[in-house]
């Protein structure tokens, strides 16, 4: 291990942005962009990024690219992203069609949408909150606003 992912690892652990008691992910379902529903379980066994966003929300886009780019990069990895819009359908549907995002995007009204993050510890009802799922479906990592890509890559790497 790089002396620089030591670094980022204790920076995390010190931060408290590992979740101290792991906590299991409720059962949960919304539709996709195309009407049909899906079940979190649907992903079971996977490590899961559940990146809660909206079109609005500028760190929100901002955070995307980096989410398609790890997609990609850890797919073989069993990493799941999945993105939940706390959004009307029509702006994450105009959204998606200039970002090609590869991974499955929920849509949620607001008040579902904030109800679910706050039961993954979102008390300040922020987006973007991101939470990261081992495979046994602990809650591992929560994070409150934009999400550095390289606490990603260091959650990925204890995992």
């Amino acid at each position: 291990m790089n002396i620089l992912k030591i670094i980022v690892i204790a920076f995390i652990l010190s931060t408290n942005a590992i979740a101290s008691a792991a906590e299991n992910l409720p059962e949960f379902s919304f539709s996709d962009t195309d009407g049909q529903i899906h079940s979190i379980s649907e992903w079971k066994g996977k490590t899961l990024v559940i990146n809660f966003w909206a079109t609005w929300c500028q760190p929100c886009l901002k955070e995307i690219p980096e989410f398609i780019q790890l997609q990609t990069q850890y797919t073989k990895e069993n990493v799941q992203f999945i993105g939940i819009a706390i959004d009307e359908l029509p702006a994450v549907t105009r959204y998606k069609t200039t970002t090609p995002i590869n991974y499955p995007v929920l849509i949620s009204s607001e008040w579902d949408g904030f109800n679910l993050a706050q039961q993954l510890g979102n008390s300040a009802n922020t987006v973007p909150y991101t939470v990261v799922v081992n495979s046994a479906g602990a809650i591992i990592y929560r994070h409150a606003g934009a999400v550095k890509k390289e606490d990603l890559l260091a959650i990925f790497a204890l995992k």
